[in-house]
């Protein structure tokens, strides 16, 4: 941990709106992933709703379409835009980023928000494992993709979803697709979660000399279609469910989950500093035995674990990316 915590009046029950009341965003431009759903909606939401010209990458368009629809009536904010977005599939990725690049216009905030989540396996054309695929690789790619659109804005922000969850798995660099190992989802998930994590720290180390920040965002537990893939025994094993099978105390709202998203693309508290694990609305503290589900485990944040993460999804990828 950096002697300079950085830490906010926000806090565990903060909402996304309360987090950017008087911010301003006009002139900027901001893409979320996975914003059709969940908290991917709520963050966008803030963000027009602050003025930034949102984009929200999806790939169920029809229903961005009517996420779109609604965000301008209550954000009271026309520029918000629906683009296509497979993360699991590069060229959709690489598509999208095109798309982008070609209105010529900066980036200012990239939030990489879409996730899936304890699904059963799955592999990509390439054969590597689905969670690893669309939670890690799919961003990266996106990222770097999209780098000359980043670097032309002024000191632009990248937000990476990670997840308590991480705390499950290392990322397994001999055995990343589960070819010698038996298929855990919850293992693949963690690994997932750790490479988001370390993605943040290694994106912002090579982004400090252009003035890009990059963090990663814990956003809490929240009951999303993040958990379509969970049966409800395995939910009340977990004991997230209480007995009329609502999310018990401690869960939140998705208006309060994509706080810390906002919190991070926007608080003027963390400019020039990045890298760090983010957790309601505040630069999060080390695990420990009594705190099992809160702060972050050594492996998130290792910096040479995130160099060679940097590393091996490149050659994933078949792409260099020269931030």
């Amino acid at each position: 941990m950096t002697p300079d915590r950085v830490t906010s009046r926000f806090g565990h029950g903060s909402t996304a709106m309360e987090v950017v009341a008087g911010v301003d965003l006009r002139g900027k431009n901001a893409v979320v992933t996975g914003a059709a759903s969940g908290i991917g909606i709520e963050t966008a939401r803030a963000l027009a709703g602050a003025g930034a010209d949102v984009t929200l990458a999806v790939r169920n368009t029809a229903k961005g379409e009517e996420v779109a629809q609604e965000i301008r009536k209550t954000a009271r904010h026309d520029a918000v835009r629906v683009e296509p977005l497979n993360l699991a599939d590069f060229d959709s990725v690489r598509r999208f980023a095109d798309r982008y690049l070609a209105r010529r216009v900066p980036l200012h905030i990239l939030v990489n928000n879409a996730g899936i989540m304890a699904c059963p396996l799955g592999r990509t054309p390439e054969g590597y494992e689905s969670q690893l695929a669309t939670n890690h690789l799919g961003h990266f790619l996106l990222t770097g993709r999209l780098a000359s659109a980043l670097l032309a804005a002024p000191h632009p922000r990248v937000v990476s979803l990670t997840s308590i969850g991480h705390r499950l798995s290392p990322v397994v660099f001999d055995d990343l697709h589960f070819e010698r190992r038996r298929y855990d989802k919850w293992l693949a998930y963690g690994q997932s979660k750790s490479a988001n994590a370390l993605f943040a720290v290694e994106l912002d180390r090579r982004g400090k000399i252009s003035g890009l920040t990059a963090n990663a965002v814990h956003p809490g537990g929240i009951m999303t279609g993040l958990q379509q893939h969970l049966s409800r025994e395995e939910m009340d094993a977990m004991g997230w469910l209480d007995a009329d099978g609502k999310p018990r105390v401690g869960f939140k709202t998705p208006q309060q989950g994509a706080a810390t998203s906002v919190w991070a693309a926007t608080a003027p508290e963390l400019a020039g500093r990045g890298g760090r694990y983010l957790e309601d609305c505040n630069e999060s503290l080390p695990a420990t035995a009594d705190r099992p589900f809160a702060g972050y485990h050594a492996h998130a944040i290792d910096p040479a674990s995130a160099q060679r993460l940097w590393a091996v999804s490149e050659e994933l990828v078949g792409e260099t990316f020269n931030l």
